[in-house]
């Protein structure tokens, strides 16, 4: 079985993952906003996120991990923490995950993991990774042939960061980060950096 590393307190993570066997883990219109329902409930307390896409066997998102004194303080439970604490993050991860595959497994009459483990993370070290990290997940759905243009998939952060509407996105660092709103569409067309990403030893996930 593959061990992963534990997320660590304060750094940057691209974390994907698909279904099991290549299974679907969105069947319904109704899968996504549930999937982030519970994103709310366990992720949010422990990482901050920038951007993400939900596809029909597969999903993407960008997330920075809290500071190990934050993580702390949104800790429901002191024992579960001097328990778990060196992995809190990953742990909160896996339970969103089980949690979603119990609700699946009994909508759809199933048995058995949804998503593959362990679930993949890539450790960002460096602006130009982050820089293409934001467009690739964003362009996903259109990469996939989910969509003839990515703006047009609903399961993603792209509307979301460019709307006005309450979200658990760090929205303003997003659009500061590459200039303001007219910058962050802008370069969702350009090709050129995106090659990074072929470089970086991203598992395919299709």
């Amino acid at each position: 079985m593959i061990k992963r590393e534990p997320l660590q307190y304060g750094e940057y993570y691209h974390i994907y993952n698909r279904g099991n066997n290549r299974e679907l883990l969105f069947r319904e219109d109704r899968n996504y906003p549930y999937f982030m329902k519970l994103y709310r409930k366990y992720i949010a307390p422990i990482a901050e996120t920038f951007c993400y896409c939900l596809l029909p066997n597969h999903f993407h998102i960008l997330v920075r991990i809290r500071d190990f004194e934050d993580c702390k303080e949104d800790c429901q439970s002191f024992k579960d923490w001097q328990s778990y604490s060196h992995i809190y993050p990953s742990r909160a991860f896996s339970k969103l995950f089980s949690t979603y595959t119990k609700a699946f497994n009994k909508s759809y009459n199933r048995t058995g993991s949804l998503f593959e483990k362990p679930f993949k993370r890539k450790l960002i070290e460096d602006d130009r990774y982050f820089t293409s990290l934001v467009v690739y997940i964003h362009r996903n759905p259109q990469r996939h042939g989910y969509v003839s243009n990515f703006k047009d998939w609903s399961h993603s952060s792209y509307k979301v960061i460019l709307s006005d509407k309450p979200t658990l996105l760090m929205r303003d660092t997003v659009l500061n980060w590459f200039g303001g709103r007219k910058g962050f569409e802008e370069i969702h067309f350009q090709e050129g950096d995106l090659k990074i990403m072929e470089s970086a030893a991203i598992e395919e996930l299709v």
